[in-house]
């Protein structure tokens, strides 16, 4: 699942509204309630503080599904960090930011671009590692090295379910693209209104 922020401002909203977002599940829940039809982009606005400060983010949310790959790319316009979403219960859709998502990204947004690797339903993962039936489940030292084999800024977890580290990841992602806005400021680029986070 790929997420970009497309715009970071500064804004005077209920931080409360926010969290009260975040009581769902999985990749999809860091950002909306579940859907019953899967949409090809949907478009978010989050609240978070940082440093104190409420700051509103533009999201937009991509289709994973297969049969949207061709549109998918148009999501990722003008975005500054993209968030790749996996789920730490379901070890191949790791292997998806690798195979997948991470060379679409920086083939269509280029090497510099901001990844943060989120690793979603933290909270299903017994410490273990594996389940008493034998399942198995992504691992924090494992899920760390694919960002740092990747390039990412950061790696996150998240449950969104107990609402646990998600407002981790909003806030570093809003940090990655606090520096993307900076860097573009001082190297006279023109920026329109702000930064951007999409999540694959």
């Amino acid at each position: 699942m790929v997420l970009a922020v497309k715009q970071v401002c500064y804004v005077s909203l209920p931080w409360e509204s926010f969290q009260r977002n975040m009581n769902q599940v999985g990749p999809d829940s860091l950002i909306r309630p579940r859907l019953t039809d899967p949409a090809i982009f949907e478009n978010y606005v989050a609240e978070i503080r940082l440093d104190g400060k409420p700051v509103q983010l533009a999201l937009w949310d991509t289709a994973g599904q297969e049969e949207y790959e061709r549109l998918r790319p148009l999501s990722y316009a003008k975005a500054h960090v993209i968030l790749i979403a996996f789920s730490v219960d379901t070890p191949d859709s790791l292997d998806n930011v690798t195979v997948k998502w991470v060379e679409e990204v920086r083939n269509i947004c280029g090497a510099q671009i901001p990844i943060i690797l989120v690793g979603c339903k933290a909270d299903l993962r017994p410490a273990a590692g594996s389940s008493a039936d034998g399942k198995q489940y992504v691992t924090r030292q494992r899920a760390q090295a694919v960002a740092q084999e990747i390039g990412a800024r950061g790696y996150k977890e998240c449950s969104a379910l107990n609402n646990q580290g998600v407002d981790d990841v909003f806030e570093a992602a809003t940090r990655a693209s606090m520096i993307v806005r900076e860097v573009k400021a001082e190297s006279g680029e023109e920026h329109s209104g702000g930064c951007g986070c999409v999540l694959c």
